[in-house]
Formats: C-alpha cells, sequence, structure tokens
C-alpha cells in the first residue's frame, strides 16, 4: 500500500464527508444512508455507473466468484450487498476506494479493473451511491459497520 497516498485519500474524504454531511445524524460514519433523498440519488447513480459491473441487485459480476482471480489476475467486482466484503471497510476507505480506484490506493503489483471515479462523480454523488448501497443492507450488517466506523474515527 502506498502510506501517504492512502492517508491524503482518507483526509480527503473524511474532511469532504464531514463538510457534506454536518447534519447527518450521531451515528459514525461520513454515509448519508439514511437520508432518503441521497439514498435515491445514489440508487439512480448505481444503477448508471456501477451496475454494470456490480450487478443491477449488487450481487456482484455476473457467472463470477468475485475471491477468484481471471486468467488475467483480476478480481471480479465484488457484490456490494451483505454477502460481499463491502462492509467490512470504514467509509474513509471506501470514499478513498471509490473515488481513485482500487490499484492507486493498494498500490504494488495489486491488479483490478476497479477505476477511480473522482474525475466522473462529484464527492456528494459518491456518497450518494455509498449511501444507497449501505442502505440495503440488513440492520445487523449496518450495526456492524457502523462499528468499524466508531472504531476507525476513534
Amino acid at each position: 500500500m502506498k502510506p501517504a497516498f492512502f492517508l491524503a485519500a482518507t483526509s480527503l474524504a473524511v474532511i469532504v464527508g464531514a463538510g457534506v454531511w454536518a447534519s447527518h445524524d450521531e451515528r459514525p460514519g461520513l454515509l448519508p444512508y439514511d437520508h432518503p433523498e441521497a439514498v435515491a440519488r445514489g440508487e439512480e447513480i448505481y444503477a448508471q455507473t456501477c451496475a454494470s459491473c456490480h450487478g443491477a441487485d449488487l450481487s456482484g459480476q455476473e457467472g463470477m466468484d468475485w475471491r477468484v482471480r481471471d486468467a488475467d489476475g483480476y478480481l471480479p467486482a465484488p457484490p456490494h450487498d451483505e454477502t460481499g466484503h463491502t462492509w467490512h471497510h470504514p467509509d474513509e476507505v471506501l470514499i478513498a476506494i471509490t473515488t481513485h480506484g482500487t490499484e492507486a490506493l493498494i498500490g504494488g503489483d495489486y491488479r483490478s479493473n476497479m477505476m477511480g471515479f473522482g474525475e466522473v462523480l462529484t464527492e456528494q454523488e459518491i456518497l450518494d451511491v455509498l449511501a444507497y448501497i449501505k442502505s440495503t443492507w440488513p440492520e445487523r450488517v449496518i450495526e456492524i459497520h457502523d462499528g468499524i466506523n466508531a472504531d476507525a474515527e476513534g
């Protein structure tokens, strides 16, 4: 991982998220998943921008096991529902991955087809998409994710 880049990216995510959602509930994290307008915007953007890879139902790349690399060494697009790994990361990391792409954050010889959307989507649109994704998780997964965010805010 490229620590300086990752630190800068996550710091930017914290600043952006804090500024955009200063009125957000007392729940930990930066995603406005409990704001219906943000979730509705995020659902629309997800359908237009993310569903072709991650599935319209958030179930991941169709017909692929998201944990098994293909012949070229790339992992398929993972699910964003509760069966995937998305909810294992704090909001800052999810924002940074969406903004900069996985390869940029992990570095080294890590290979991913996940591009950064920082020049395609606005900061608000990225937050809204992630809010939509989180809003679909079962309550127990949301509670675990909120705990991960609380630990990250530490």
